[in-house]
C-alpha cells in the first residue's frame, strides 16, 4: 500500500480510532473512539507495516471500516491524513491535506500476514 511519503516523514503522532459510523460528509473525520496514540518508533513501525500491505482486488461489502489512523505532525494541528481500513472489502480510504487523489482509494489483501498483524495491533490498542 502506498502512503503519502512526505506526510509519513512528517508524522510525529498517530491516533488509532475504533470507527463507530461513516462520516456525515466526504473528507470529514471518521467518527469513533480514539483508543490509543502511537508516537516515535511505535508510529514509524505502524506506518512501515501499513506500507507493506500487499495490493488486492476490490471486494464488495459496502465499505464498513472498523479502524482508522490519523497522522499528525509535531504541531498536532490538523491531521496530515486519515486512513480508514475495511478488512471485509479490503479497501482503504484516505483523505487529508497530504493525500493526492490517486492514493485516496486503495485495496489490500486482508488475509496477508502484514494485514493480520495490523489488525492485531488495532485490536490490542482497544483493550
Amino acid at each position: 500500500m502506498q502512503l503519502p511519503a512526505q506526510a509519513v516523514a512528517a508524522t510525529a503522532l498517530i491516533e488509532v480510532v475504533r470507527i463507530s459510523a461513516l462520516p456525515a460528509k466526504r473528507g470529514a473525520p471518521f467518527p469513533g473512539e480514539v483508543v490509543t496514540h502511537w508516537a516515535g518508533s511505535e508510529a514509524a513501525d505502524a506506518l512501515a507495516l501499513i506500507e507493506t500491505l500487499p495490493g488486492s482486488e476490490q471486494h464488495r461489502c459496502g465499505f464498513s471500516p472498523g479502524w482508522s489512523i490519523r497522522a499528525y505532525e509535531d504541531t498536532l494541528d490538523l491531521a496530515l491524513f486519515e486512513a480508514a481500513f475495511c478488512f471485509s472489502c479490503h479497501e482503504v480510504r484516505m483523505h487529508g491535506t497530504a493525500v493526492p487523489r490517486m492514493l485516496a482509494t486503495q485495496f489490500f489483501d486482508a488475509a496477508a500476514p502484514s494485514a493480520q498483524n495490523l489488525l492485531a495491533l488495532f485490536r490490542e490498542a482497544a483493550l
